[in-house]
């Protein structure tokens, strides 16, 4: 049998066909753009997903047997709130995860509701980027379009309703509504009410490996696929790229270098109270996970080689990079460029580089980069340290985990074994396993992975750096709380 497994991003959307065992056997990809109409601001246009996934399906399966092919799972970026009206017409462009224009908002959740009142109601506190400040940022601001609203999805679930004609949604996605009940795994009707909605508006809630149904005869015969194809509910990215990382149960871990940064940390049961210091959301598996998340990642890297340099070959900007070393005259660099989300919760922090000097080289600033979001990644770490996790090692995803310098530094800098998973896709082939299991080729998440995902190598810390980073990171950890009030007047 064959499982597809499409890893809707921020850029671009990626697709895979593997078999049950796992083995990768195509891999396509399709981008699209974001649109960002104001400083702050980020939002996307539905029907360019669609468009993605319908003509990458269509490639991944041409020259093969396409019959085999007995299911389909998306994980997909989270948060993104998408607003049809009663005739499933798209209302207004999709507000991405990384949008913050709903400062407002969260102030009034935060403050006025009040973080207490949202951890009894969801297990979280507001951030920026998740959905119910969209929702009602959308009111007050879009009032007239928020009362078309009949259904609210998000955006890999749109793309599960074209295929299925369902509106459903997973638990892990759910999770990042601040719409949901993480403990309970049901939508709170506490958040409903205070967002002006009701129940009929949201999808139903399945756990992630559950079919959700199958295609729709019109779609299947547009992508050349059979008509009882199985589609799974699917995940949000993170929990996908744990599943295909092989991140499912207690002891785990995975990191994703991605346009964001995540730290994933599955745990056997809800961790109450602490959502106002990490995420405590639902995993794919049927259980929970614990999770950091920084808004610019690999996207720091690629802004500073492409916007900044001018180049698209980041190997040979990394290149000058001595890995050996972490002396205290490298300059630093904040990695805030969308705002950050943990541990900060700050939608006006911004970049930057402190501690030039004029015998700083651009393989410096290059190096300060890298190791700034390396550092950001450790302040999650930290807080589920700091909550007794036992951090030991951790397997490692998305597009920055092709880089071998920015691999060993993030080693260094947690003072961790990093695992490098067989296939680095992730999200994509988190989704396919889901289908293999929604398909009933495999009883439960974890006996799939046990069985479809491999390691490719490790990557073991350096201990003398481990101590010389420590030191950096003690300094570094500092530079935004200074900077802090600056922030806050150019928000201003």
């Amino acid at each position: 049998m064959y499982f597809i497994g499409v890893d809707l991003g921020t850029s671009a959307c990626k697709l895979l066909l593997c078999d049950e065992r796992g083995r990768v056997e195509r891999v396509v990809s399709r981008g699209y753009e974001v649109e960002y109409p104001r400083p702050g601001w980020s939002q996307q246009d539905p029907a360019d997903w669609w468009r993605a996934v319908r003509d990458g399906v269509r490639e991944l399966v041409s020259g093969v047997d396409a019959a085999r092919v007995a299911g389909i799972g998306c994980g997909g970026q989270m948060h993104g709130l998408v607003a049809l009206d009663a005739a499933d017409r798209v209302i207004r462009p999709a507000i991405l995860w990384n949008d913050g224009r709903t400062a407002e908002q969260v102030r009034f959740l935060n403050e006025e509701v009040g973080t207490a009142r949202l951890l009894e109601l969801t297990g979280n506190i507001a951030y920026a980027g998740f959905t119910a400040p969209k929702l009602l940022w959308m009111r007050a601001e879009e009032p007239e379009l928020f009362s078309r609203i009949a259904h609210v999805m998000l955006p890999k679930d749109y793309v599960t309703h074209l295929l299925t004609g369902r509106y459903v949604t997973d638990v892990s996605d759910a999770s990042g509504t601040l719409l949901f009940d993480v403990a309970k795994r049901v939508w709170s009707p506490g958040m409903l009410e205070l967002c002006g909605l009701v129940p009929g508006q949201l999808p139903e809630v399945h756990e992630s490996y559950e079919p959700v149904g199958t295609l729709l005869p019109a779609v299947a015969d547009e992508l050349g696929l059979p008509r009882d194809v199985v589609v799974a509910a699917g995940a949000g990215d993170n929990a996908a790229a744990a599943v295909g990382t092989g991140a499912v149960g207690a002891g785990t871990m995975n990191i994703s270098l991605g346009t964001s940064g995540t730290v994933f940390i599955p745990t056997a049961s809800f961790a109450a109270g602490v959502g106002d210091r990490i995420h405590s959301f639902c995993h794919a598996d049927g259980a929970w996970h614990l999770m950091g998340c920084i808004l610019s990642a690999a996207s720091c890297n690629a802004w500073w080689a492409g916007d900044v340099l001018g180049t698209d070959d980041l190997s040979a900007e990394q290149a000058g990079i001595d890995i050996g070393r972490a002396p205290r005259e490298l300059p630093y660099f904040l990695p805030y460029l969308m705002g950050e989300r943990t541990p900060h919760n700050d939608v006006d922090a911004r970049g930057a580089f402190v501690g030039m000097s004029m015998s700083t080289t651009r393989s410096d600033m290059t190096r300060a980069v890298l190791e700034g979001v390396a550092f950001a990644v450790r302040d999650s770490v930290e807080i589920a340290r700091s909550l007794g996790v036992d951090v030991a090692s951790s397997t490692v995803c998305g597009g920055g985990a092709r880089s071998a310098v920015w691999l060993q530094m993030l080693a260094d800098v947690l003072g961790i074994e990093l695992v490098l998973p067989a296939t680095e896709q992730g999200p994509g082939l988190g989704g396919a396993l889901l289908a293999a299991v929604a398909s009933g080729a495999y009883g439960s998440v974890g006996a799939c992975v046990a069985e479809a995902v491999g390691v490719r190598g490790r990557v073991t810390p350096d201990p003398d750096l481990a101590a010389a980073y420590d030191e950096r990171y003690e300094t570094w950890r500092g530079l935004y709380p200074a900077l802090r009030p600056s922030f806050e007047r150019m928000g201003a």
